[in-house]
């Protein structure tokens, strides 16, 4: 696919400094780029990449001033990251929108529907009494169980698995080896020792426009529903159990396992490895820090806390400092013993 760079400043409403009839074919690193390529400059620490770089247009900010002349043409825009990744998402699409059709073998069961435009891949299973929108795309070797909802535009990545009675919203991605609505960890531990398995009869919703990563498992609820809110983006490698709430837009990075029954308030920021426990609550706006181990709730909002047990973010900072300093500070603690 062939652009002119006046078709691509239409689109993210910029303005073109230089040849705006120059045709571009692909995106690239502003440090790699070669002709026919577009590429963007955000961070000003690229900056001196600019004025070497082969790309024919550079998607740069309405406010930079140049500091000597450039071969490429400009795109300028408000925020050059946010337009580079909106154009990132229409790239994305066109590609997606290219996979069209049946390949085989694949299986679909009896009353399940699916709509227009849309694509199977091969060895990809789809079970009895499915109801699947517009334009959503199934990868090879999908699993699809009985009584599954799927909105349209939707895209199930090779390998995925999706339990009986899961619901997933529009415009939502399931990367590869995700896995929606297996069993929550329960077991009822028993007189004689030995532990009983408490079936797990609810499903997993996720709503509108949620992303989730490769390898990523969301449990289903005991009973009820687990529940992953509008919006929300989860990382690779993600655990989240039984009965979880996971509110609105917020994000949650590689790695990290929420406990059963557990309610994550909206636009909070989860970093990589964070343990949560369960039956607890987080706040809105909630940021947790990398390896965080949270073990109560979290009640006012815009908190931001760190450390195994996590606390105040500048509290945990400051006793980290006076942790690297006990080694020096019992040499003193024994000085002033031996004085005394």
């Amino acid at each position: 696919m062939e652009f002119t760079i006046q078709q691509i400043a239409d689109l993210l409403k910029g303005e073109v400094e230089g040849d705006n009839t120059v045709k571009v074919s692909t995106l690239a690193k502003i440090e790699e780029a070669q002709t026919g390529a577009l590429a963007f400059l955000s961070n000003l620490k690229y900056e001196p990449f600019l004025y070497t770089t082969g790309a024919s247009a550079v998607i740069v900010s309405d406010k930079l001033e140049l500091k000597k002349p450039v071969s490429a043409s400009l795109i300028r825009v408000a925020d050059p990251y946010s337009s580079f990744s909106t154009l990132l998402a229409y790239y994305q699409q066109a590609v997606l929108a290219a996979k069209v059709g049946v390949e085989e073998p694949c299986f679909i069961g009896a009353g399940s529907e699916i709509g227009e435009g849309h694509y199977r891949g091969a060895f990809s299973y789809i079970g009895n009494n499915c109801k699947i929108g517009q334009n959503v795309r199934i990868y090879p070797q999908v699993y699809i169980g009985d009584n599954v909802t799927i909105g349209d535009n939707t895209t199930i990545f090779a390998g995925a698995k999706l339990y009986a009675n899961t619901v997933v919203g529009a415009n939502c991605t399931l990367h590869a080896g995700v896995v929606l609505g297996s069993d929550g960890f329960g077991f009822a531990p028993q007189a004689d020792g030995t532990y009983k398995n408490v079936p797990q009869i609810g499903n997993v919703v996720l709503e509108d426009d949620v992303n989730i990563g490769a390898n990523t498992t969301i449990d289903c609820a005991t009973m009820g529903s687990t529940i992953i809110r509008k919006g929300t983006k989860i990382d690779n490698l993600v655990q989240v159990a039984h009965n979880v709430e996971v509110g609105q837009h917020t994000v949650i990075a590689s790695q990290t396992g929420i406990s059963g029954s557990t309610k994550i308030g909206n636009n909070c920021v989860i970093a990589g490895q964070v343990g949560i426990v369960g039956h607890i609550s987080i706040a809105d706006k909630t940021t947790i820090g990398a390896q965080s181990g949270v073990s109560k709730s979290v009640k006012e909002s815009g908190t931001v806390i760190q450390g195994s047990p996590a606390f105040d973010y500048k509290q945990n900072l400051k006793a980290i400092t006076v942790f690297r300093k006990l080694p020096e500070l019992q040499r003193v603690l024994d000085e002033l013993k031996e004085k005394n």
